[in-house]
């Protein structure tokens, strides 16, 4: 979806026309116009993703995709990334990958012209997709989508006095509030969600990854997706909005901060496997990065950049640790079947 001059009228106008609109289409109509119209990531943005804390992110993902490319026979892949953001990722991926001999043609699916412009700069020669739906079918897929699925529209049902319902976003005025619909959703609860008040679903999310299950199957190759997230059935309100990198409400300025909510990647495995393709176990983003050999790294470029250890710890603390983004972060890796396990699952 391209941006609109004025989400936020924009919405005012679907709701007044239609009444409250789904929370999924406010997300998806405000997200569109926040990621076409700005470079969010950042000091002078409102969030910093992984690849942009350290290279090291990027080169071990690069490591793992080079792994798994020469115990699959070396096959003539292409690496493709879903949200590259400013192709920070790609390009240090593509640096380690080359070192293990493999140098794939680069696919980026992103629709935002302003990191199109970024990730040009980073990566001269890399083809743009603005869907899944234009990458290559005549080879195997190596796919990335690093913080990709948590931006993603959601629906959420509620839980109400007259059963379940799903959240809805209405005007009142100049101001968005949430409300609920008149259509029940009692019968769609499951059991083990009954006790919560919240549960949310994002079938953007699985139509994705059960597009891309597919192609993997058909023309072999894997998928990585890192995010934050949970492995459901989880219920409880996720939804959040960044600013500035602080929380903001998620129903002021639409269009200006950046919505997301936890990846339920337990759904996204469940949709690979429907697909026929294989669905290794989910595990932490910590997990993955020390098992890829991060410590090694840190201590590489310490010696190599002595004043630059501290900064250096700093980083992979911060994309390891616990109490940072080491647990909170999910990964899992999708394969075709034939295909080895892929390194630290």
């Amino acid at each position: 979806m391209r941006a609109s001059p004025d989400p936020a009228e924009r919405l005012r106008r679907l709701a007044a026309g239609g009444g409250p609109i789904p929370l999924a289409d406010y997300m998806a109509l405000a997200n569109a116009h926040y990621y076409a119209t700005r470079d969010p990531l950042g000091a002078a943005g409102d969030f910093t993703t992984a690849p942009e804390i350290s290279q090291m992110f990027g080169e071990l993902i690069g490591l793992w995709a080079a792994d798994l490319w020469l115990r699959a026979g070396r096959p003539e892949a292409a690496w493709v990334e879903l949200g590259p953001g400013r192709g920070t990722l790609s390009a240090d991926a593509l640096r380690a990958m080359g070192k293990a001999g493999l140098a794939p043609p680069v696919q980026l699916v992103e629709t935002s012209p302003v990191l199109r412009e970024a990730q040009a700069r980073t990566i001269p020669g890399a083809t743009h997709h603005e869907s899944i739906a234009t990458l290559p079918t005549d080879r195997p897929l190596i796919v990335v989508a690093n913080e990709f699925f948590d931006a993603l529209p959601i629906h959420q049902i509620v839980r109400t006095d007259a059963g379940w319902r799903e959240r809805m976003v209405d005007h009142d005025g100049e101001r968005f509030v949430a409300t609920v619909g008149e259509q029940r959703f009692d019968a769609v609860v499951p059991d083990v969600l009954r006790d919560g008040d919240v549960i949310e679903t994002s079938p953007a999310s699985v139509a994705i990854l059960r597009d891309l299950a597919a192609r993997i199957v058909a023309q072999g190759g894997a998928l990585l997706a890192i995010d934050y997230g949970y492995e459901g059935p989880l219920a409880g309100n996720t939804l959040q909005a960044l600013r500035h990198h602080r929380f903001a409400d998620p129903f002021e300025a639409p269009g200006e901060q950046d919505l997301t909510a936890h990846v339920d990647f337990a759904a996204l495995a469940e949709a690979a496997r429907a697909e026929g393709a294989v669905a290794h176990q989910p595990t932490t983003q910590g997990a993955l990065l020390e098992a890829l050999g991060i410590q090694a790294r840190a201590t590489s470029l310490a010696r190599a950049a002595p004043s630059r250890q501290g900064e250096i710890e700093t980083a992979w603390r911060r994309l390891c640790a616990p109490d940072a983004m080491g647990t909170l972060f999910k990964a899992l890796a999708i394969t075709a079947p034939g295909w080895p396990v892929p390194g630290g699952f």
